[in-house]
């Protein structure tokens, strides 16, 4: 029996523009019906907003799950248990079809993680479908764009055949693996593979020796050698040898990240550093402890690398005060260009400044000092970074309940509730024309006076200034039915457990839709909640998240487009 047929016989059958404008704006006329995945019909009637399993099949490649929860920063590892719809689809024969929906997400950006379209395409790769099979193996090169992923791939494809009698290396698989190193620029080959070295128990060695890799050119060759031989042979095999151009290019490349493994001169490193923008992951621990050289690191590192590792860096001294190295920050977080270009997210950026303000890790006893010119520096990026997010071009209403204490920090952040919610709203009404922001409490939809050229400590000052009281999540989409408001998307942010409601949105929502003839979708953030779903439903268009993270933005964006 196929292994897949044994994994399947264990399941159960499953059939931008910068808005200038207040944040409460004039609502358009409706909208057409959503295209995509889905056929619906606008006035929400019975069976319109079933979940079909293609619809499974997205949510699982966008968040790791089938169900309408996504639990922010969780990093479950994907398995056949929560992949029911995917062998439901390669059992319908439509394993080409999870296969092109899998490069989708990975290479669009709509995935929260790349680990779920990876599993996706390890699953499809062993179908008993020759046509599925070959479309999983095809899309290998353009999924896995670095070498964890194809480590990730690999290790997918071990766990799916454990405790199954049957190899794993086989003929497809192996062209597969070498394809992936064969196809690549070399010098672009030469920087991955000495960059990252090896992940999930892999190493390229393993991948070479087991895949029996043919180099296709001697560029490739050369570094085939040098991942497995090492250096000594490569040196000893090309000494004498007439070489390419390709071939002299790498080699020289090699022989610098070899003289600064042997170096302990850190002017030279740093000048090697700067001359062939070498990263971090290159370089030997000892060479991390000198200032000069991160000074050479910080002016080619990723925005997104440095955010991570600021309060690192400033615990352990590397950045001080009016140094060379945090001015170099500093002018790369105030550049527009340099945001752009790493096309970082706002709301990432205040992640990272509120982890920065905190002063210690979450994990670990590193404590540090904020710096107050870099707090500024990240304070001009988030909102410059607004330009950044692509608008949806849907009509939203934003609703805060400000009726629970909005004073709880978001679980896995240093952020409160009530400046995510700010940030929320912000990053909503300022990327979307298209947007009402309401605040409701005590059964009753509450002045909220906000505008656009606010600040997030103004926003957030006037969130918490209401008195708490009881919560209603029926009240934002009764006030836009009231009003004639045709929305395309409800979110509705609160600080009270989802699982407290006394009223359900669900109902309120469906007569919206009949209401306005609007495909009206709900999402509902329970910021401080840990994993209760808003109701026990089957409507495909409400969707609970648990927490918030960057991820969540995604989940949010991708339902509104009806692509989950």
């Amino acid at each position: 029996m196929n292994p897949l047929d044994l994994i399947s016989a264990s399941l159960s059958s499953r059939k931008h523009t910068y808005n200038e404008k207040a944040f409460s704006c004039t609502a358009m006329e409706p909208s057409e019906n959503a295209t995509g995945n889905h056929a619906l019909n606008s006035t929400g009637a019975e069976g319109s907003w079933e979940i079909s399993d293609k619809t499974r099949l997205c949510r699982f490649l966008c968040y790791g799950s089938e169900g309408d929860i996504y639990t922010a920063r969780e990093q479950g590892r994907v398995s056949t248990e929560t992949a029911g719809a995917l062998l439901s689809l390669l059992q319908e024969g439509r394993g080409a079809e999870a296969v092109e929906e899998a490069k989708r997400f990975a290479q669009g950006g709509r995935a929260v993680s790349p680990g779920p379209a990876l599993f996706a395409l390890a699953l499809c790769s062993q179908h008993s479908e020759l046509k599925t099979r070959q479309a999983a193996f095809k899309a290998l090169r353009e999924v896995c764009r670095d070498p964890a992923h194809l480590f990730s791939f690999v290790q997918y494809k071990k766990e799916l055949k454990e405790g199954m009698k049957c190899g794993m290396w086989g003929r497809a698989l192996r062209k597969a693996v070498s394809d992936w190193y064969n196809e690549q620029d070399a010098l672009s080959l030469a920087a991955a593979v000495t960059r990252c070295k090896q992940r999930e128990g892999w190493s390229h060695q393993d991948l070479l020796r087991l895949s029996h890799t043919k180099p296709a050119t001697e560029a490739v060759a050369l570094i085939s050698k040098y991942v497995t031989k090492g250096w000594k042979e490569v040196q000893a095999a090309y000494e004498d040898k007439e070489k390419s151009e390709e071939v002299v290019k790498v080699l020289s490349y090699l022989e610098v990240l070899e003289k600064v493994k042997r170096s302990c001169d850190e002017v030279e490193v740093s000048g090697l550093i700067e001359e062939h923008k070498l990263e971090r992951e290159q370089l030997l621990t000892d060479h991390l402890r000198s200032k000069q050289v991160w000074s050479a690191l910080l002016k080619e590192m990723s925005l997104h690398s440095i955010l991570k590792i600021l309060g690192k860096m400033t615990s352990n001294k590397l950045l001080e005060p009016r140094s060379a190295e945090t001015q170099t920050i500093c002018e790369r977080l105030q550049n527009e260009s340099s945001l752009k270009k790493a096309n970082i997210h706002p709301f990432s950026i205040l992640l990272a400044s509120e982890n920065y303000k905190r002063g210690q890790g979450f994990q670990g006893k590193t404590k540090w000092e904020a710096d107050g010119s870099i707090l500024k520096a990240m304070d001009w990026a988030f909102y410059t970074s607004f330009l950044n997010v692509e608008p949806v071009g849907k009509r939203f209403v934003v609703a805060v309940d400000v009726g629970t204490s909005l004073t709880s920090i978001v679980p896995g952040t240093a952020i409160s509730t009530a400046v995510a919610a700010a940030a929320i709203t912000m990053i909503f009404a300022r990327t979307e024309a298209n947007t009402d922001v309401l605040a409701f409490s005590e059964g009753a939809v509450v002045p909220c006076s906000l505008s656009a050229d606010m600040s997030l400590a103004e926003v957030t000052a006037e969130l918490v200034k209401f008195p708490s009281g009881s919560t209603d999540c029926t009240l934002p989409v009764t006030w836009a039915t009231e009003n004639g408001k045709s929305v395309d998307m409800f979110i509705i942010l609160t600080n009270n457990p989802l699982w407290t409601f006394t009223a359900s949105p669900v109902e309120s929502l469906k007569k919206h839709r009949h209401a306005s003839g609007t495909d009206s979708k709900l999402v509902m953030c329970g910021l401080t909640s840990i994993g209760h779903a808003i109701a026990d439903t089957e409507d495909r268009g409400l969707l609970s998240i648990c927490g918030f993270d960057l991820g969540a933005f995604s989940v949010i964006r991708n339902l509104a487009l009806d692509l989950i």
